[in-house]
């Protein structure tokens, strides 16, 4: 049998290239495993946080909403920035609550996702959410949504066709399928 290998990769030197509101781009020079430099290049993203969920009959409370990254409408679950310091819970239920109005009985922790490990540095934090209680909406004021209520079955059928694209939500869909035993 092999020895493990040592995969761990070496911080040399930094290059900032953008700072925004929640996205820092950067370019940092790394030593590999071999001894040999190399170059990654890094877009860090504030954490964030998505919602599964599910009304009394099953169906998963859906937004779609125009993606400008693939010119295109993404049907996707709830799902928001946190703020700084905010706990992930606490940003969960809010975003819920602005983009659907739902309020839920019932808050479960599944765990994070880390979208696009090679090169975009973000932590996004699932949670289902059930036993709803509907009130109004609050979206953000560039916020322009459609909401939708998609059976439970029909969600996972469109997660595994393909035409569910958003990573989270095929992630919390599929974590619930097994979680609920749906």
């Amino acid at each position: 049998m092999n020895e493990p290998m040592e995969l761990t990769e070496t911080f040399v030197s930094r290059e900032d290239k953008y700072k925004g509101r929640f996205l820092d781009v950067h370019v940092d020079q790394i030593t590999l495993p071999n001894g040999k430099p190399a170059v990654r290049e890094v877009a860090d993203h504030c954490p964030g946080v998505a919602i599964l969920a599910l009304d009394d009959r099953n169906n998963v409370l859906t937004v779609s909403q125009y993606r400008y990254v693939f010119s295109r409408v993404l049907m996707e679950i709830p799902a928001g920035k946190l703020e700084p310091g905010e706990d992930p819970a606490a940003g969960a239920l809010r975003e819920l609550k602005e983009e659907t109005g739902a309020v839920p009985d019932q808050f479960i922790p599944m765990g994070h996702i880390l979208p696009a490990p090679g090169c975009y540095g973000e932590v996004l934090y699932l949670f289902l959410a059930r036993g709803l209680q509907m009130g109004e909406t609050q979206p953000d004021e560039d916020e322009f949504l459609i909401q939708e209520r998609i059976p439970f079955d029909e969600m996972v059928h469109r997660c595994l066709n393909g035409e569910i694209e958003d990573a989270k939500t095929v992630a919390a869909v599929l974590k619930a399928k097994l979680l609920l035993d749906l």
